[in-house]
Parts: structure tokens; C-alpha cells; sequence
């Protein structure tokens, strides 16, 4: 009898070691892709500098444009106010 509880459990631990090498394979094979696909990114990136510096300053036009707009809108809500308020 104690032999057929050895041999199963040498069938599970074998079994159990395959599942764990394909599961490192596998994990292997992610990583792979990963660092593939984050080099591809680097490399895109180093490519379009020249367009980052003009999305910074497009941004910052924005950013000008929306506080000239809230300016305004300020201006104009005063001057609104005022002429309710006293009118």
C-alpha cells in the first residue's frame, strides 16, 4: 500500500513541476514582448523629440488662450453685475 501513495505522489510532483517550467516558459515568453514593445516605445520616442517640444508650446498657447478667455469672462461678469446690481 505505501508504495501506491509514493508513485502517486511522485506523478503529482512531476505533474506539478511541468505546469511550473510551462508556466515559466510563458512568463518568459511575456517578458520578451514586453521588453520588445517598451523598446519600440523608446525608440519612438527618441524620434518624435522635435514634436514634443512643439506639443509643449501648442499647450502652452492653450493654456494662454483659456486664461485670456477667463479674463474676459470675469471682465464681462462685472460689468454685467454692476449695471444689475445698480440698475
Amino acid at each position: 500500500m505505501p508504495n501506491k501513495k509514493v508513485s502517486q505522489r511522485s506523478n503529482l510532483e512531476d505533474h506539478n513541476g511541468i505546469r511550473i517550467s510551462y508556466h515559466e516558459k510563458v512568463c518568459a515568453e511575456r517578458m520578451k514582448t514586453l521588453f520588445n514593445k517598451i523598446d519600440n516605445m523608446n525608440k519612438e520616442i527618441k524620434t518624435l523629440s522635435g514634436d514634443i517640444s512643439e506639443l509643449k508650446e501648442y499647450a502652452n498657447k492653450s493654456k494662454g488662450g483659456f486664461k485670456l478667455l477667463i479674463i474676459l469672462g470675469s471682465i464681462l461678469a462685472t460689468v454685467v453685475g454692476y449695471f444689475n446690481y445698480n440698475g
